[in-house]
């Protein structure tokens, strides 16, 4: 029996029913659903962190006060200038994928690993950076005080800079009974394996400094300069806070707790960058895979570089996101 196919018109153009939708192979077609899926996972990360960040508006840490170190620059203030150079640095890293694809159209086997080497420098140079920005997060540089409703009180000095604990805080004798491993949970409570100081010694040093203040993490409108500013207690404010309301001194910044302001903050900023970092990674590790097969000849003797065009997909999303990410959590 004879098959009859009906004509619909469409059997020429690029979604007429065929095996290559828009002449894509099916690999690249499969990375397109990934991009898109990963994406929607991303904007509901920083969908959540914007409503989240609206809810506790006037307590959110001012981003340019918590991201401001820079590598070999100890003590030196540089809001966001590293932040700023590892953007700069990714963004460079899209263009030398952009140059290795283009090498790979015109089977330049040495230009696609040059380019391509270039992009995994770039790459592990942010992941490297990104890594020693959460070590300076989680390791904090001022410590503060919780209060009994989980709120963090910072150390200023009279001009309203910041003060480290170690500035006017000085370490007593302690004596810690060695306890059994029944008791344990009293040892894990007392805070002497985590805190450097004790919330007595904090107390003690600044009742001995009049010149400091506390500032809270509640923000204010500068009516002079119209920028959002923390609040700074009176003397007499600061040490009624101080003796009756903190519970436990906060050094850093971890899931649970944060020196900076609101623990939400620092949750949202450990699941978006390491999210994103890991995107990272992965990616080095694929370009590294195809670089050695391009030096191995592999994609020379297939007589095509989609592979490099491939994974260039999967980076430029990479970076894509990424400008969302600083534009969103760091900069806004």
């Amino acid at each position: 029996m004879d098959t009859t196919v009906a004509a619909t018109g469409t059997e020429g153009q690029k979604w007429g029913g065929g095996t290559r939708p828009l002449n894509a192979s099916y690999g690249k077609l499969m990375m397109w659903f990934f991009i898109l899926s990963d994406a929607l996972t991303f904007s509901g990360f920083l969908a959540a962190y914007g409503f989240s960040r609206f809810k506790f508006i006037e307590e959110w840490p001012i981003a340019d006060e918590v991201f401001n170190h820079f590598p070999f620059m100890h003590g030196v203030d540089a809001p966001m200038f590293y932040v700023a150079l590892m953007t700069f640095i990714l963004i460079g890293s899209s263009v030398t994928m952009v140059l290795a694809v283009d090498a790979g159209h015109y089977m330049n086997r040495k230009k696609v690993a040059f380019y391509l080497l270039l992009t995994v420098i770039g790459g592990l140079i942010f992941v490297g950076s990104q890594a020693w920005e959460w070590k300076n997060f989680i390791a904090g540089e001022y410590g503060a005080v919780k209060t009994k409703g989980g709120k963090i009180l910072q150390f200023v000095d009279a001009q309203g800079e910041r003060v480290a604990l170690e500035e006017f805080v000085t370490v007593g004798p302690r004596q810690v009974q060695p306890y059994g491993q029944s008791e344990g949970i009293w040892y894990e409570s007392s805070g002497y394996e985590n805190a450097t100081y004790t919330l007595s010694e904090v107390q003690q040093g600044f009742a001995a400094r009049p010149d400091l203040l506390i500032r809270t993490q509640l923000l204010q409108v500068n009516e002079e300069t119209g920028a959002s500013e923390k609040t700074i207690l009176s003397r007499e404010e600061s040490l009624f806070k101080l003796d009756n309301q903190a519970v436990s001194v906060v050094e850093g910044a971890n899931l649970t707790e944060n020196e900076y302001g609101a623990p939400l903050f620092a949750d949202f900023f450990f699941f978006i960058t390491g999210f994103h970092g890991f995107h990272v990674f992965s990616g080095v590790i694929f370009n590294l895979i195809i670089f050695f097969n391009v030096l191995l000849g592999t994609y020379e003797r297939r007589g095509s570089y989609e592979m490099v065009e491939k994974v260039g997909l999967y980076w430029h999303f990479v970076d894509l996101v990424w400008v969302f990410v600083f534009t969103f959590f760091y900069l806004v």
